[in-house]
């Protein structure tokens, strides 16, 4: 009798859990913080460094000829001699280094911007803040470098090879800092909840098991993946995040037969469901069924339709 109660409280825990949103841990969430922070600062620094070439180093001129009236021994009359002037080479090579400089920062700035945004995702539902949250690493290397390019080709005293040559190599390092502020596959709080989700009803808890290296973690620890001699540790799917893992291992089922814990039969539509979300797309994930005489590990009800 204590057996059962002990398992009806198992399930109501599973199902109060299955229905929550997925949230990091407050660790995790500090830790994004930081990330963030510094990455304001690197970014800040790249846009100062782009003023500085903007109001400062283009400004640089040598003057080559020295304007004034000259009188033109043939004719006898004066003429009006225009100065004429250069890009000194000294800020030719400072300019070059300040721009390979802006893309470090950038770039260093944006590798921390997506680590909290892997520890700390935006909701996929609110597009506009989405959006924003995981190109945001683009933009800014987008506005540090796009106005110093123009001004570049815009400026007078240098000449076409040093156009040519800055022009050039702050078009290419403005491509590489957008291409690594640019996040391709970006998490969100609905690709983790389903992960969660997942997690719950195929175990009737919130825990997994992960190693140092690799990237997702797994249903339990007797899979060969983790069997690297590395430490095995546990926790909540949160955690799992916290500790670096970007999401639950497509090989569930392959996994639960390992470990000897019951499959569902539509696991493939479960895996198939999954690896869409993961990819960004909005799919309905599919409940576990179970085959006959096979316990769910978790009783989670469908909640009731919304009232118009």
């Amino acid at each position: 009798m204590a057996q059962s109660s002990e398992k009806d409280v198992q399930q109501e825990s599973a199902a109060s859990a299955a229905d929550r949103t997925w949230t990091p841990t407050a660790e995790a969430k500090k830790k994004a913080t930081t990330f963030r922070w510094i990455a304001v600062a690197l970014w800040a620094l790249a846009i100062a460094g782009e003023a500085v070439g903007i109001f400062w180093l283009l400004r640089q001129r040598v003057v080559t000829t020295e304007g004034g009236l000259e009188r033109d021994p043939e004719t006898g009359l004066l003429q009006e001699q225009v100065a004429a002037s250069s890009f000194p080479q000294w800020a030719f090579i400072t300019l070059l280094v300040l721009l390979v400089v802006i893309a470090a920062l950038s770039i260093t700035g944006s590798v921390l911007w997506k680590k909290a945004n892997r520890l700390d995702p935006a909701r996929k539902s609110d597009t506009f803040r989405f959006f924003v949250q995981n190109q945001l690493g683009a933009i800014i290397a987008i506005i540090a470098f796009v106005p110093l390019i123009i001004l570049i080709f815009l400026n007078k005293d240098m000449d076409k090879g040093q156009k040519a040559t800055a022009g050039i190599a702050g078009i290419v390092l403005a491509a590489i800092a957008a291409y690594f502020g640019a996040d391709f596959t970006p998490a969100s709080v609905e690709q983790y909840t389903a992960d969660q989700s997942t997690v719950i009803q195929l175990l009737g808890q919130d825990e997994v098991t992960w190693v140092s290296g690799g990237s997702v973690y797994h249903v339990c620890d007797e899979v060969s993946d983790i069997q690297t001699g590395s430490e095995i540790m546990s926790g909540t799917t949160a955690e799992a995040v916290e500790a670096g893992k970007q999401r639950l291992t497509l090989k569930f089922a392959s996994e639960l037969r390992t470990c000897d814990l019951p499959v569902p039969e539509n696991a493939e539509e479960i895996t198939d469901a999954l690896r869409q979300i993961q990819d960004g797309r909005t799919v309905t994930l599919p409940a576990p069924v179970w085959g006959e005489g096979v316990t769910a590990p978790a009783v989670v009800e469908d909640a009731a339709p919304a009232a118009d």
